[in-house]
């Protein structure tokens, strides 16, 4: 497990120099003069004044030359300073906004997988009946749907309509802090988050629960006379995740996508909010920062997901 676990931090760690090389000549290559996301319009420069700024901020160097000159600062914390915030450094600014993010997109996971898979053994046991066809239909529907769709029409209806959830915001302003007043923030962004999440693992969950409720191991536990239940929980379920739970792992960055629009439409002040900011205003320092931290953490999530195979299947073995 050690050896499979550091080649594929070293995998990673490839994957994310790799990330941070094409997200820095995206950037380099977008419409427009760098330069001109740190200087005043409504200030007149000389072109000796702008030759001197952009020699200063190193952006007269080669490509290569001036992402290795990031990378070098990079690999010792420092992601340099925001250039509509100034005086705010740009790992600092990222860690801020991480917790809510955090928060928003755990919260959607354990809903999505507690409705996926619970709607997914519902479908698989009642094979073909109206439940099974209107789960399937709603999953459809689920998978879809994009994530700005379902923002809008869920603030439509909720928010506005029925006035039952707020339209945005993590915190009641002017309120003092309460847990409550967080969850009924909280609970629809990460409900309308949940959708195309919940409505994948259902599908999956589904599939493979049939697939297993086949075998020759589960006719035999049912020709002994076990419960129904048990015979689905002991026997069918455990060996039914597996690919349930490469399908979590592979679709957190789904969730991330997602989650840059359900910031976005709630004003949700998380990384996904911070990230459409920046790139409205062209801070390059933070666009790049902020990739690299999401970047890190899909690879994380990864990493954690195929070591989890060895702990649902023994018979996985990992070298």
């Amino acid at each position: 497990m050690l050896t499979f676990s550091l080649r594929r931090l070293a995998i990673g760690i490839g994957m994310l120099l790799a990330l941070s090389m094409l997200i820095f000549l995206l950037l380099r290559l977008t419409p427009g003069d760098p330069i001109d996301a740190y200087i005043d319009p409504n200030i007149p420069l000389s072109p000796a004044d702008l030759a001197e700024l952009r020699s200063r901020l190193g952006l007269d160097q080669p490509l290569p030359v001036q992402y290795l000159a990031w990378l070098q600062q990079a690999l010792t914390g420092n992601l340099g300073y925001s250039i509509k915030r100034m005086d705010q450094p740009v790992l600092g600014l990222v860690l801020s906004r991480i917790g809510p993010t955090i928060l928003l997109m755990g919260t959607a996971l354990v809903i999505s997988i507690i409705v996926g898979i619970a709607t997914g053994i519902v479908s698989a046991v009642r094979r073909n009946s109206v439940t099974d066809v209107s789960f399937s239909v709603l999953a459809l529907a689920g998978i879809s749907s994009p994530a700005f769709l379902s923002a809008l029409i869920g603030l439509y209806v909720f928010a506005v309509r029925l006035n039952w959830m707020p339209s945005g915001g993590m915190l009641t302003p002017g309120e003092p802090f309460s847990v409550l007043d967080l969850l009924h923030h909280l609970i629809l962004p990460a409900c309308l988050l949940a959708v195309a999440q919940a409505a994948l693992i259902m599908r999956y969950m589904r599939a493979s629960l049939l697939e297993v409720l086949n075998q020759d191991y589960v006719r035999t536990a049912r020709a002994k006379g076990v419960i129904e239940f048990w015979v689905i929980v002991k026997h069918a379920l455990r060996n039914a995740l597996l690919p349930v739970v490469t399908l979590i792992g592979s679709t957190i960055g789904l969730a991330i996508g997602g989650a840059i629009f359900i910031e976005s439409v709630f004003n949700w002040p998380g990384m996904g909010l911070l990230l459409v900011d920046s790139v409205e205003t062209r801070d390059y320092p933070v666009i790049m920062g902020a990739t690299l931290i999401i970047g890190a953490c899909v690879i994380v999530v990864n990493l954690l997901t195929d070591m989890t195979y060895a702990v649902i299947d023994p018979r996985i073995k990992v070298g």
